[in-house]
């Protein structure tokens, strides 16, 4: 007996210096990072007010049909038109499906394949929040900044359409998602006009305007439009990533920008299941209600299976280096410790959907009657795809989550499997790179999953190069803004951001 434990401990021995001498060995990436700064930024009140003039302008898009108020939208290629007449008049310019705006500045080596800067005109709902200041017309772009947002809003601070500027930053729906960008590159542009530098290969912008509710006639149309004139692109690059502020990703001590090489896929599914109707002073065994909650339990229990998938493996190999000692170990050991891993990501809400197709039970309906019980109740779940796992696979797994009961599913929304994956070893990647240190020299830049949808995906159809990442430095609370209250952007947050797409623009092909 005591020869067995002594060859247990021996092998225990072995087991524990393999994997010390595997963590302290594993090829995380080398970063470096600190907080060294970056480009600085002058100032720049035209360019604030220019955008804050965008953000005054309602372009709400609502409805999963895109039928919608389209006055604000011709109010806001009015805008652009007067506010950028340098990029109008130096640029082939098309509207594509009447909203769909198109920009072409010519290069000078007609060889090469050009590249395309997205963004969106649209914005989602201002919501009913109250607003504390309802002046009009605020233009303080020299107060002292106050410092980021340590929770979410319950108020708007000025009203969501005010485009006020004030304690260094640009108030409004829409200035993070995504009127901030789409300014910034028509500064961008504008700057490289003026400038009279000629970019070696075309650069595009493309503006969709109905990304919000899916850009079925918008980015749809627009990608359609690239590929009917027979345009492969060398790059894409969209919305998706951000540079998460210091201390915002768990256990790294760094800015982390992460840049979305891939994105989730989607479907939603209505499902009706169907019982017995009637008074509730004589209910069934069972009710409609009943097998709905079985159903959504199920769903809920039985969830598709985690996997680290090979992007999610890089972007824990590019910051692992930064992580504490334990997470390293079980980052570099997962011959044995994937298990223990996946347990731990599956236990936070962020790292859960960067490792599986996610279930979110998101609306219910039944009876309208409290004794009345109803012969159908339907439910809606939606699920975002995780590259690898197909629609197909998601429709087998509500079957058998519904295996049993009388149902009638039904999917909704605009269903579409996960992107492709863009490879980080491309020139495109290593510029986003090289743009990113340009402004924050301390920051950590890696490939990543966006969760959420872009307008990104349409364009796999004219490039295989496609990436997702908004250069600002936010933290959570100010992420969380987007699509809710008080959304901001600061204003040095936005004049980095005109650097940094000039530079990408300058700096593509040298």
């Amino acid at each position: 007996m005591k020869k067995v434990l002594l060859t247990l401990l021996g092998i225990l021995i072995i087991l524990a210096a393999v994997v010390v001498i595997k963590t302290y060995t594993y090829p995380f990436k080398k970063n470096s990072f600190g907080d060294a700064e970056g480009w600085k930024p002058a100032k720049n009140d035209s360019a604030v007010a220019r955008f804050s003039g965008g953000i005054k302008i309602p372009t709400v898009s609502t409805g999963s049909l895109g039928e919608f108020n389209y006055a604000p939208f011709d109010q806001f290629k009015e805008y652009l038109k007067s506010t950028y007449p340098l990029v109008y008049q130096n640029t082939e310019n098309v509207e594509v499906n009447k909203y769909g705006l198109v920009f072409k500045l010519k290069g000078s080596n007609p060889k090469l394949e050009p590249i395309v800067f997205l963004s969106h005109i649209d914005v989602v709902p201002p919501g009913d929040a109250d607003v504390k200041n309802t002046e009009e017309n605020i233009f303080r772009p020299d107060d002292k900044p106050l410092d980021p947002v340590s929770k979410v809003a319950e108020d708007w601070d000025f009203a969501p359409f005010s485009g006020a500027v004030a304690n260094g930053r640009i108030y409004g729906r829409g200035a993070i998602d995504m009127k901030g960008m789409l300014f910034s590159l028509m500064e961008s542009m504008n700057n490289l006009i003026k400038s009279k530098q000629t970019p070696q290969r075309d650069i595009y912008l493309a503006f969709g305007f109905d990304e919000e509710v899916g850009g079925k006639n918008g980015a749809i149309q627009i990608a359609e439009y690239f590929k009917k004139k027979g345009l492969k692109f060398d790059a894409v690059y969209d919305e998706g990533g951000l540079i998460m502020r210091k201390g915002n990703v768990a256990g790294v001590d760094a800015d982390v920008a992460v840049v979305g090489c891939a994105e989730k896929g989607f479907l939603s599914a209505k499902i009706k299941v169907k019982g017995l109707g009637g008074h509730s002073s004589m209910p069934p065994m069972e009710s409609a209600i009943g097998k709905a909650a079985v159903i959504m339990q199920r769903l809920e229990d039985h969830q598709m299976k985690p996997v680290i998938t090979p992007l999610v493996k890089e972007f824990f190999d590019n910051i692992g280096g930064a992580m504490p000692f334990t997470t390293r170990m079980a980052l570099a050991n997962q011959w044995l410790l994937k298990p223990v891993l996946i347990s731990q990501l599956t236990k936070n809400n962020t790292t859960n959907a960067l490792v599986r197709t996610t279930t979110a039970l998101t609306m219910m309906k039944g009876s309208d009657g409290t004794n009345v019980l109803s012969p159908e109740v339907e439910f809606v779940v939606n699920f975002r795809l995780l590259p690898g796992n197909t629609v197909k696979d998601v429709r087998e797994h509500i079957a058998k989550a519904t295996k049993g009961f009388d149902v009638e599913v039904e999917e909704i929304d605009n269903t579409r499997e996960a992107s492709a994956i863009s490879s980080s070893k491309t020139k495109a990647f290593k510029l986003i790179e090289a743009g990113v240190k340009e402004i924050y020299p301390g920051a950590i830049v890696s490939p990543y999953l966006t969760m959420a949808g872009t307008d990104a995906g349409k364009y796999e159809i004219v490039s295989k190069n496609v990436y997702r990442f908004m250069p600002i430095r936010i933290n959570s609370s100010e992420q969380q803004s987007i699509h809710s209250t008080n959304e901001y952007l600061s204003i040095d947050n936005y004049l980095k951001m005109i650097h940094y797409f000039e530079f990408m623009m300058k700096n593509y092909d040298k």
